[in-house]
């Protein structure tokens, strides 16, 4: 028989490094074991934003899959320390759910492709546990965003069938997961837009911060309404889902289309991208629901300033975050990736075609076997 341990990883859009959780699916609802923070290395980080910039002439693939390596690596080290925290011996662990580390998206046009690095092959031989990854392209192939990937997850733990619920993720990108009451209504999931990364990368130029810890800089600026209302009108906001994006799309060249020649202080700047992130959010939800619950989660969750917006846009919905739903939000997606190779193991259909546009639901990710 399968032991229902298994162990979610992934870092995210801001990079700052591995989350790892060790989730028991032995009862009706999964239950989080341990969980931890791993974090990168700061050369490693440095490499890893270098890939993600494409304006740099010499990116090339000697660099990309020794960087793939070192994350492999990193994750690794993750998981050792998770299970000595947990004091499981790896045995007892069916299967790792490794995300990577995305440094591409590029999820539309003819030949659309999604690229996650963090070598499985690597995780599986350090760690002596069976690896699953690669979970977005197969849903790539049946032509879907590949993204998000999360709601299928949401729908197992969080779909309620008294009130509409929409779950969020606040992490480098926004993305929404609308759980209708009625399950004959379709689930959506979506990126909105930026949550995190604009403000990370800004407050990074102008006070050589990582982030806005609970976003306080953002607190003490202004509101520029006018900046605000430019930026709202990024063809991405008005776009129908399925859609998804990432640094690719919103980053500091992005932001200076609009901010360039203008005399704007830089705290109210990062007041506005707040507002932004927070007003592209809640004018989505609004387009999915008229009411009902939303709970938020990912890094985001805990900026203070972020949450007031997010509250102050959404009058009719109860705003708070899934701690009240009995999961951390800070552990929401890597939990996911825990679900999603639980669900590879067992031939379940991991994403959901109303939320990413495929032709059908499939199985995804592919088996790194230890041995």
């Amino acid at each position: 028989m399968m032991n229902d341990l298994f162990i979610g990883l992934i870092s995210g859009t801001s990079m700052d490094g591995v989350d790892a959780v060790l989730v028991d699916y032995t009862g009706p609802t999964p239950k989080l074991l341990a969980s931890l923070c791993h974090p990168y290395p700061e050369l490693l980080r440095a490499r890893l934003k270098a890939l993600c910039d494409e304006k740099i002439e010499h990116n090339e693939l000697n660099i990309a899959f020794a960087t793939d390596r070192a994350v492999a690596e990193c994750f690794a080290d993750a998981v050792d320390l998770l299970l000595a925290q947990a004091d499981v011996d790896k045995t007892a662990v069916t299967a790792i759910g490794s995300h990577g580390q995305t440094i591409r998206h590029y999820p539309d046009g003819q030949h659309a492709f999604t690229v996650q690095i963090g070598d499985p092959n690597t995780i599986a031989a350090l760690t002596g546990i069976d690896v699953i990854a690669d979970f977005r392209r197969k849903d790539i192939a049946l032509g879907g965003q590949g993204a998000p990937m999360v709601p299928a997850f949401h729908q197992a733990v969080f779909q309620s069938d008294v009130v509409d619920r929409v779950i969020v993720n606040l992490g480098g990108i926004a993305n929404l997961t609308f759980l209708p009451k009625d399950k004959h209504r379709a689930i959506l999931g979506y990126d909105t837009g930026p949550a995190n990364t604009l403000c990370d990368q800004w407050i990074q130029l102008n006070q050589d911060l990582a982030f806005d810890e609970h976003g306080q800089w953002a607190a003490g600026g202004h509101e520029i309404p006018a900046l605000l209302a430019q930026m709202l009108q990024d063809d991405y906001f008005a776009q129908s889902p399925p859609k998804s994006t990432g640094r690719e799309k919103f980053n500091l060249d992005w932001l200076a289309n609009f901010t360039n020649n203008q005399a704007f202080k830089p705290q109210d700047i990062q007041k506005t991208l707040v507002a932004l992130s927070a007003h592209s959010l809640a004018d989505q939800i609004q387009q999915c629901a008229d009411s009902g619950e939303v709970y938020l989660c990912g890094g985001g969750a805990h900026n203070a300033c972020l949450s007031t917006y997010v509250k102050s846009y959404l009058p009719t919905f109860k705003v708070s975050n899934t701690n009240v739903l009995g999961v951390h939000p800070d552990w929401v997606e890597a939990m996911a990736f825990s679900y999603l190779a639980r669900a590879f193991m067992l031939k379940m259909p991991g994403n959901i075609p109303s939320v990413t546009g495929a032709q059908r639901p499939a199985v995804l990710g592919c088996l790194y076997l230890a041995e």
